[in-house]
């Protein structure tokens, strides 16, 4: 983790985290990319409370997320962002989100990039379900991370913004 991560202050927030994963989901591999984004939320005071698993499927993915976002501030889903045919999760994101944050999808890419050329493949977008955050990663471990500490410190701002806290703090 980087030193600024560790700087940012994060009230406690409710968040979830979501693998999207055929293998995952069928109990063929083990999730590595689910634990390690949970471990940087809790780090930042980000009270878990969900970690789940879902197949590449749409819908499965749509309902997941929107039941999550009646109990959640953030959602952070990893895995399903490329461009395999099965990678589904932006369009599920986008057909339940009722704006998108296109900003933060480009921090996340631009910062990959620096790391890997593969990152600028990443479909991964970022979005708003009423007042919860939703955040599309990588499904690697390290992409996931990386590209969760690339906007961390934006997600508290979002998250006060969301709760209806508009002046300046």
């Amino acid at each position: 983790m980087s030193s600024s991560t560790a700087e940012v202050e994060t009230p406690e927030f409710l968040a979830a985290v979501v693998t999207v994963s055929d293998s995952c989901a069928r109990g063929e591999r083990k999730d590595l990319s689910g634990p390690a984004v949970a471990q940087v939320l809790e780090k930042l005071s980000f009270r878990i409370v969900a970690q789940e698993i879902v197949p590449d499927d749409s819908m499965r993915i749509q309902n997941l997320l929107m039941r999550l976002a009646l109990d959640v501030q953030l959602i952070v889903t990893t895995g399903g962002t490329g461009i395999a045919p099965r990678d589904v999760t932006p369009e599920a994101t986008l057909a339940i989100c009722d704006r998108m944050l296109d900003g933060v999808a480009e921090q996340m890419r631009g910062a990959g990039v620096k790391r890997t050329p593969f990152a600028a493949l990443s479909r991964g977008v970022c979005g708003v379900r009423d007042k919860t955050l939703i955040l599309n990663v990588p499904g690697s471990p390290a992409g996931a991370v990386q590209s969760l500490e690339a906007v961390v410190e934006l997600i508290p701002h979002a998250l006060k913004l969301l709760q209806g806290h508009t002046k300046h703090f």
